[in-house]
């Protein structure tokens, strides 16, 4: 809450965007600047209702916005510690996104692995 001129310290941006200085990069989708995925981490380790759309964006980690792999095994872990806040639509989104990734670079059966975890059976 200082001004800009009062800030010691840059924001907790993804490692992609660490060497652009103190740049806060907007979300296109909700108007939320990015953060590193460590500092989501963080938040949700202090507030267990943390938003986890934010945790999971690929953005948060890689500039690349289709790269699933990191954001759907870390929501594998997040669900093996309980952690059940996350949409079914943003849960679907995810396992279909990654299963995508992974079909496109020949990997059917582990594209099919990953929608075995598909939350919505119909």
């Amino acid at each position: 809450n200082t001004s800009e001129c009062e800030k010691y310290a840059c924001c907790p941006l993804p490692p992609y965007l660490e060497d652009s200085g103190c740049v806060i990069e907007e979300d296109d989708n909700a108007g939320r600047p990015l953060r590193d995925v460590c500092f989501h981490l963080l938040k949700l380790y202090s507030d267990r209702s943390y938003e986890l759309d934010q945790l999971l964006d690929p953005r948060s980690v890689t500039s690349d916005p289709l790269d699933f792999r990191l954001s759907w095994h870390l929501w594998e872990v997040l669900r093996a510690m309980n952690y059940s806040h996350l949409s079914q639509q943003s849960w679907g989104v995810l396992n279909t996104s990654y299963a995508a990734q992974l079909e496109s670079e020949g990997l059917w059966e582990w594209a099919v692995f990953v929608m075995l975890h598909e939350p919505d059976t119909q």
